[in-house]
């Protein structure tokens, strides 16, 4: 067990190394995103950009190096050329500067000369705050639901519950914020119809997480609801279940000591991944809502082509995602003692 989770740690490492790089030099095969502001602003940029290794400054023209960037007289009325170095020579100074100094550079469009550390740690703690209060939600009523479902198989209660789930899971997500946009927030008027803003006063702020974590919870509560149902009648169904009963346990008695114990295996880890994917947020939702979190700030990243912005945000979703697909790998084997990943028959 201890090998293979060595092992998968460290197959985690290269494969977001092999994604990072990938994205570094697609990235870089782009159109150079100049910067915006004042020339103060933008010889800062560039000089940041000199220090990375990206760019290449001198006082003189030189051919056949690169594209030329920018160029301006100071006050000596010297000439200052920036050339934009080789992509694999950018890749290889992008490398040391990550690994040596942890600096991926700075905003270009969204905050100007920004590091783009400074931005997500911004942005992360509200995409936490409303994906945990989803997660909170979502996890115990999607569960409830379906152990509900399950208990009453082929009853009016399951035929309701499963009518319900299909039709909301079959109805995106941005589909039901537009509508609790429209209906609650234009028409009604009860809720606010964006983001509110930290001056707002506290009763706004909390209405104003309504509207995003109902439409977050629906999907992961029909999801759970149904993966409980199936795995809670599978269970009720087989034969140990029976025996159970026939030694003369209750119903209820069987159902809590035996069924939800076996049927909790598959569906922990879910929870478990789900946990922790609360970290990526959800560009669509973020972005409707106006949420300044780091779903939102991937997508203004790449509109705004802030290409070092969208690199850390891409660092970000891709590690929470390897990271979720280790934790629920390994914890079925950590829920179930009779499975044990990674042993040779």
């Amino acid at each position: 067990m201890t090998k293979y989770v060595i092992k998968r740690i460290l197959l985690a490492f290269v494969t977001l190394f092999i994604i990072l790089s990938l994205t570094f030099i697609l990235m870089k095969l782009l159109p150079f995103t100049k910067p915006l502001g004042t020339t103060s602003a933008q010889i800062a940029y560039y000089a940041k950009q000199v220090s990375l290794g990206y760019v290449l400054e001198s006082s003189s023209v030189i051919d056949g190096i690169g594209e030329l960037l920018y160029k301006y007289t100071d006050s000596v009325n010297m000439v200052h050329y920036y050339y934009q170095r080789p992509i694999m020579e950018q890749y290889g100074n992008w490398l040391v500067n990550v690994f040596t100094k942890w600096d991926w550079g700075v905003s270009t469009v969204i905050m100007e000369n920004v590091d783009v550390g400074i931005i997500i740690s911004t942005k992360l703690p509200t995409t936490i705050e409303v994906n945990v209060i989803s997660v909170l939600i979502s996890v115990p009523l999607g569960v409830a639901l379906g152990v509900w479902a399950a208990l009453k198989k082929n009853k009016p209660t399951d035929t309701v519950i499963s009518t319900l789930v299909m039709v909301l899971i079959s109805v995106p997500s941005f589909v039901i914020i537009s509508f609790l946009i429209m209906t609650l927030g234009y028409s009604a008027k009860v809720l606010p119809t964006s983001w509110p803003s930290t001056r707002a006063p506290m009763n706004t702020r909390v209405l104003g997480f309504i509207i995003p974590v109902v439409s977050l919870s629906c999907g992961s509560i029909c999801g759970y609801c149904r993966f409980t149902r199936a795995e809670l009648c599978e269970v009720l169904d087989s034969d140990y279940l029976l025996l159970a009963r026939t030694k003369g346990l209750t119903k209820r008695q069987a159902v809590m000591r035996h069924a939800l114990r076996n049927a909790m295996v598959p569906i922990l880890p879910s929870i478990l991944a789900e946990i922790v994917g609360v970290l990526s947020g959800s560009m669509i939702l973020e972005t409707l809502y106006g949420i300044p979190g780091i779903g939102s700030l991937f997508y203004t990243a790449v509109t705004a082509k802030d290409y070092n912005v969208l690199m850390v945000d891409m660092a970000l979703f891709t590690l929470i995602g390897l990271l979720a697909g280790i934790i629920l790998d390994l914890s079925y084997g950590f829920l179930d003692p009779r499975i044990r990943m990674g042993e040779k028959k």
